[in-house]
């Protein structure tokens, strides 16, 4: 089991409840970008005298800013991903905020699998993914993941430190939800 307590005095967490994390700090070096191109936009509204018109003027600090807000929030949305596994649900919450989120019932897996190398390249980019082929992924960084096979025919794959322990644990709770099946 993953324990991220952040103090000597952190409650332990409950033995039936499996968590992991995945971080990627690059994100955080485009997270600053966009706090510049904010700051870009400020600046050019207190201190420019710009004598060509306002309307440049405006739609140059109304870009730079949407463009920083769009960077800066869109990157640190996937910092981190969270994954916690307890008896009955899995959760998947993303960034400091926990959103996007997903929580995904163990009745509604079919099957995990650990994958060794799963890449933002593969999935179009780093974030919360889809593509028709391959199903959904919430991809923070390169590295190891999990896939759930889900009963509908779709997958969800997550990047998580140490997944194998995260496939086991999903699987064993697999084969407590459903009496008599064997694990997958």
């Amino acid at each position: 089991m993953r324990d991220h307590r952040h103090g000597e005095n952190a409650p332990h967490p409950r033995p039936d409840v499996w968590t992991g994390r995945a971080t990627n700090r690059v994100q955080w070096l485009l997270a600053l970008i966009g706090a510049a191109c904010m700051a870009l936009g400020i600046e050019l509204a207190v201190g420019s005298a710009w004598t060509s018109g306002i309307a440049p003027l405006v739609m140059a600090v109304v870009g730079c800013i949407a463009a920083g807000l769009l960077v800066l929030f869109g990157t640190l949305a996937f910092v981190h991903v969270a994954l916690r596994v307890d008896e009955q649900h899995l959760e998947v919450r993303c960034g400091h905020i926990g959103l996007p989120r997903r929580r995904i019932p163990l009745s509604d897996v079919a099957g995990a699998t650990y994958i060794s190398h799963v890449t933002p390249r593969h999935w179009g980019g780093w974030g919360y993914r889809w593509r028709p082929e391959k199903g959904t992924a919430v991809v923070v960084r390169r590295g190891e993941g999990v896939v759930l096979e889900l009963w509908d025919g779709h997958t969800f794959t997550i990047t998580v430190d140490d997944a194998e322990a995260a496939v086991q644990v999903i699987k064993a709770r697999l084969g407590r939800t459903r009496p008599g099946a064997a694990a997958h």
